[in-house]
């Protein structure tokens, strides 16, 4: 019972985590510009720097997803 639950859990975190991910390079593609001129104002970035950023950051989000999220949620389905 505990390991459905857990399954379970790890299938939603994942799903939200997928979204979020996907909301981040959705907007960072269609609304690139925008969220430039947004960060500007507090930050001095050239365009080149916050892009770099920004693929980092999606990057790692992506392998923090698949290593905490999809990886034992598949280990758990193949137990089960």
């Amino acid at each position: 019972m505990q390991i459905e639950i857990l399954r379970d859990l790890l299938a939603w975190c994942a799903l939200i985590n997928i979204l979020l991910y996907l909301w981040w390079v959705l907007t960072f593609i269609y609304a690139h510009d925008w969220m430039f001129r947004f960060h500007s104002r507090w930050f001095n970035l050239t365009q080149e720097r916050f892009d770099s950023i920004h693929y980092a950051g999606i990057a790692f989000y992506k392998i923090l997803i698949i290593f905490f999220n999809l990886i034992p949620y598949v280990v758990l389905r193949i137990l089960n």
